[in-house]
């Protein structure tokens, strides 16, 4: 093979690792979400190093503290739905940094009342690859904004044939 072949083939070596890595990550952030709204904290954990550390405001520590602490508030809702939106990644070689956007529904129930939290926000991470693949090593949380509603759910209660959603991993 030619320096020009040469040269082609590690830049699509390059492109390549580039573009695992994003995958990897997004994985990562997929169990992070999936797990919060199934109630799977093992599946929640797997995206974070062990020692991983997050502060979501309400809490600073240790990253499978704060998957027990989530899980705990998300056990008690009726419901809930977190979806990525754009997602930035810088890699800096088995190192990167991550801007996430999100929104999250809660269904909660307040002294038998049912109610819709809303939060939006983005998740400023950084990401390691230590060699067990891309997890979240660090992530802050930061809140756009957020509001509650009284529940309204005439359409659920008339369409009586809705596969209306479970938790767990058959959810």
């Amino acid at each position: 093979m030619n320096e020009s072949g040469l040269q082609q083939l590690d830049s699509l070596r390059a492109e390549l690792a580039d573009l695992t890595a994003r995958r990897d990550i997004q994985q990562a952030l997929n169990d992070y979400m999936r797990g919060q709204d199934r109630l799977l904290p093992d599946l929640q954990r797997q995206a974070f190093h062990e020692d991983g550390w997050v502060d979501c405001g309400l809490f600073a520590g240790r990253a499978w503290e704060f998957v027990d602490f989530a899980q705990g508030f998300l056990a008690q809702c009726d419901a809930s739905q977190h979806l990525i939106g754009q997602v930035d990644i810088k890699l800096d070689g088995k190192r990167a940094q991550g801007e996430v956007y999100f929104i999250a529904h809660h269904r909660t129930i307040e002294k038998g009342e049912k109610f819709d939290l809303f939060i939006a926000g983005r998740y400023h991470d950084e990401y390691e690859d230590r060699g067990t693949g891309w997890k979240i090593s660090r992530r802050k949380e930061i809140v756009d904004w957020a509001r509650t509603d009284p529940a309204a759910d005439s359409f659920l209660r008339e369409q009586t044939s809705l596969h209306l959603a479970r938790r767990g991993a058959a959810g």
